[in-house]
């Protein structure tokens, strides 16, 4: 049992920062009536960059925080955690735990040669690859080392547009954004290549609903969120500007 209120469930996401941030609004936006708690690692970021032993470490000392709340579901809102971690977490716990996945599902029924930007770790890992064999088509896999590392360090910075100029120049029907922290330049992305990009938070967001059981998932108040762990006066602010969007 959630130790929230029948009526209201209680949703933990976490994140190496940021990143996650995006996919928290999004919740929040597609199911108001459930209470959040966003838990990140700031001091860390970006995983991308680490060595798997070192993400597990901290991936696990956040979900014994996480754990403790006793949550209805929780959400690994980032895509190198997603990749290297999930199947411990829903090995280890009772709840719920959904991840993120790079959207090559999507690109791919778009059709043709697509772009797929993600981080070193997820690029290398197993599910990544079986995502590649599945829906891999013509896509372009392009490693962005440290670029989730200057968006969470450029974020209040007018430098946050021209990380987009260092991305693999080419022409392509579709982008794919393989880490939840590419999101803050979608825009900017989008206007480079002169095509769709997807970033997958949506349908992370309605898969959620169907896991809590909410199907009027858009209507309800707001519930209560709260920040843990990491900057959290940073992460609140930057949340407070995605939720006017």
């Amino acid at each position: 049992m959630s130790n929230c209120t029948a009526a209201r469930p209680l949703v933990c996401l976490f994140d190496s920062g940021i990143g996650g941030l995006n996919l928290l609004a999004e919740c929040v936006r597609r199911i108001p009536s459930a209470d959040y708690a966003y838990f990140a690692d700031n001091g860390n970021v970006p995983y991308g960059n680490l060595p798997p032993e070192k993400i597990s470490a901290l991936v696990s000392a956040a979900f014994e925080g996480i754990a403790a709340m006793n949550p209805d579901a929780a959400v690994v809102a980032c895509n190198t955690v997603t990749a290297g971690c999930i199947a411990a977490l829903r090995a280890k716990y009772s709840f719920p735990v959904l991840g993120v996945q790079p959207a090559l599902r999507q690109a791919f029924a778009l059709g043709g040669s697509y772009l797929v930007l993600a981080t070193d770790a997820t690029r290398r890992s197993p599910s990544f690859s079986r995502l590649v064999k599945l829906y891999g088509g013509r896509a372009v896999i392009a490693p962005c080392a440290g670029l989730a590392g200057d968006i969470e360090k450029f974020i209040f910075s007018e430098r946050l547009p021209m990380l987009a100029d260092g991305l693999p120049r080419g022409r392509f029907s579709s982008v794919v954004l393989g880490c939840t922290h590419y999101v803050f330049i979608e825009k900017w992305v989008a206007s480079r290549y002169g095509c769709p990009v997807f970033d997958g938070m949506a349908g992370t967001a309605d898969h959620l609903a169907k896991i809590l059981g909410i199907s009027d998932h858009f209507s309800g108040k707001g519930g209560n969120i709260s920040f843990f762990g990491g900057d959290i006066t940073k992460n609140r602010t930057i949340f407070e500007y995605l939720k006017q969007k």
